[in-house]
């Protein structure tokens, strides 16, 4: 980290540090500690547009979310495209088919890798849980949500769910403190009151403060805090999504916005530590904005992509006489495009034959087709897969 870049910032200091590095070698370099998050920028007219345009792209999601009739089949593959491009980001990548099909996957069969992005499905869910019956956004949630992430990982160490007690550095490849891109505050007492005050100041109600100016802030602070051993990446995007339905700003969490950010990796790090280094936030809130604005509506298009492919399978059944059964199952696709019979079975309460027949109907329809993955013979929903795997607009 180039202590002459930080050395000058107004919302943060540089403290000294030492210690052994991951080479075995001695060092004695510098952190850098994040003040609490205090008054609300001031911020240029063409940044206050960015924001104004991502309210409205939220408030088209949210629309197109009450149309759902069951949202929470769309939440599935809306979470597990989230965690399969997050997990990317971190470095942790399991092909999205895969994360799709994880339900007709056995245990057994799964890579580690797909395990771990499950694991964030599952800290996801949780989190979304909370946020959704008005509980506050807490310290303790966000140890919950990460040792449900490191789950049976690597970082499964009696440090998970805890808030770390070692010094963590950023973008160090070769393990040399000196080297690393930036370097976070020391842990201790200082890290244990910054991550409260922040939980704090995310529950306070700030009429001065527009929500997606809000969340872009305490996205900056998490990450710059950087409270946990590992997976603070995932948890700070996982983050902007609860803070966004905690606020009511976005009630059903159906937005995803780690593929948009994945593209531009270099570019937010970069703007991240340009906030940490000069306390100006336009440039970090502008890009942040522009994030939730394509990511919105990359969204709420999939919402409308996969209720209009719901309502052509309807007229398919209806034109092949098809009824009860192979609808329901037909519905159950659209947000778990990968099945098999006993899956099929356990979510309806239809016999096995019953599944077996429906199943064979859509097969002929060309709504479901025969696929192969780890371990067993398993039917995918070619079209919801499409929908959901294309790429990122914008």
């Amino acid at each position: 980290m180039e202590r002459e870049r930080f050395a000058s910032s107004p919302i943060g200091d540089l403290l000294p540090i030492s210690g052994t590095d991951g080479r075995g070698q001695q060092y004695e370099h510098v952190a850098f500690a994040a003040h609490p998050l205090n008054t609300p920028p001031a911020l240029a007219t063409n940044t206050w547009n960015r924001v104004s345009r991502a309210s409205r792209a939220l408030g088209r999601l949210q629309q197109g979310s009450l149309v759902v009739i069951n949202p929470g089949l769309l939440r599935q593959p809306t979470f597990r495209r989230e965690a399969q491009s997050t997990s990317a980001l971190e470095g942790t990548y399991a092909p999205l088919e895969d994360v799709l099909a994880a339900d007709v996957i056995r245990g057994s069969d799964r890579s580690a890798a797909l395990n771990e992005v499950l694991n964030y499905v599952a800290a996801a869910e949780n989190g979304f849980r909370w946020a959704q019956q008005q509980r506050p956004l807490t310290v303790g949630l966000l140890c919950d949500l990460h040792r449900t992430l490191v789950d049976g990982t690597a970082a499964d160490t009696d440090q998970a769910g805890r808030v770390r007690r070692i010094q963590v550095v950023i973008g160090s490849r070769g393990g040399r403190v000196t080297d690393a891109r930036f370097i976070p505050m020391p842990p201790g007492p200082a890290l244990d009151a910054g991550l409260q005050d922040l939980m704090s100041w995310m529950q306070s109600d700030r009429q001065d403060l527009d929500p997606i100016v809000a969340t872009a802030m305490a996205h900056y602070q998490f990450e710059t805090l950087h409270p946990f051993n590992d997976g603070n990446g995932r948890i700070g995007r996982l983050l902007i999504v609860l803070q966004l339905v905690s606020q009511g700003v976005l009630p059903e969490g159906l937005l995803s916005v780690s593929p948009w950010f994945e593209k531009r990796r270099d570019q937010y790090q970069e703007l991240l530590a340009q906030v940490s280094a000069t306390g100006e936030w336009d440039d970090w809130i502008s890009f942040f904005a522009e994030g939730i604005e394509m990511s919105a509506n990359d969204s709420a298009d999939r919402i409308r992509r996969l209720l209009e492919l719901q309502s052509s399978y309807h007229e398919r059944l209806r034109s092949a006489g098809a009824r009860g059964a192979v609808r329901d199952i037909a519905d159950l696709l659209i947000g778990s495009p990968y099945v098999n019979i006993p899956n099929l079975r356990d979510a309806t309460g239809l016999t096995y034959q019953a599944v077996s027949n429906a199943v064979r109907k859509l097969e002929e329809l060309g709504i479901l087709e025969q696929r192969a993955v780890p371990g067993v013979m398993a039917f995918r929903a070619p079209e919801v897969v499409a929908i959901v795997s294309a790429p990122s607009h914008g």
